[in-house]
């Protein structure tokens, strides 16, 4: 059976990692996937496949990137369900913000609420956030650039022993349109 996935590279394209999509898109191919698109210059691919789980779907394309571009690249694979799953339970009212707004941050792995107790919440306010599985939603009325809270969370002791990496509301969405197709 084949599955639809999206592949969100970490930090390509920004700091010298330049990685062209048609690049992206042929490397993907390369690996055996189906109906490869890119979304964006920022690391967003969608393919098929009827293999693996997103774990090792990661783990394939990470290896694949740094032996083909020679730079190393953090990657998290997911399927259409779960990205369906996420930008349904939104806690904030996307209808009502606009997308720079609004930002889910996409873990490797579940995160306890433990992990970001030092975050005291009503000091960045009307900034706030919310957990959910493996992801956490941002809402920064400021946008991403101005927000204090954004650069509390990517404190790297946050996010110790994880893959982390955070889209814009719009490209939420998208992602999950171009899955579903």
């Amino acid at each position: 059976m084949t599955t639809t996935y999206a592949a969100l590279l970490r930090g390509i394209n920004v700091g010298g990692k330049k990685v062209a999509m048609a690049d992206l898109r042929t490397l993907l191919e390369g690996l055996g996937h189906d109906a490869v698109r890119t979304y964006l210059q920022s690391g967003q691919a969608v393919f098929a496949a009827d293999h693996g789980d997103e774990e090792c779907l990661a783990a394939e394309i990470m290896q694949a990137v740094e032996k083909h571009f020679g730079f190393p690249v953090d990657v998290i694979v997911r399927d259409h369900a779960y990205l369906e799953a996420v930008a349904e339970a939104c806690p904030f009212p996307p209808a009502e913000l606009e997308g720079r707004q609004l930002h889910v941050t996409y873990f490797s792995a579940p995160v306890d609420a433990s992990r970001f107790a030092e975050i005291d919440q009503p000091v960045f306010l009307p900034e706030e956030f919310r957990l959910g599985d493996r992801a956490l939603y941002l809402y920064t009325p400021g946008g991403l650039g101005r927000s204090k809270l954004a650069e509390a969370l990517s404190r790297p002791r946050l996010t110790k022993g994880l893959i982390a990496t955070t889209r814009n509301w719009n490209t939420v969405v998208k992602l999950v349109e171009l899955t579903g197709a």
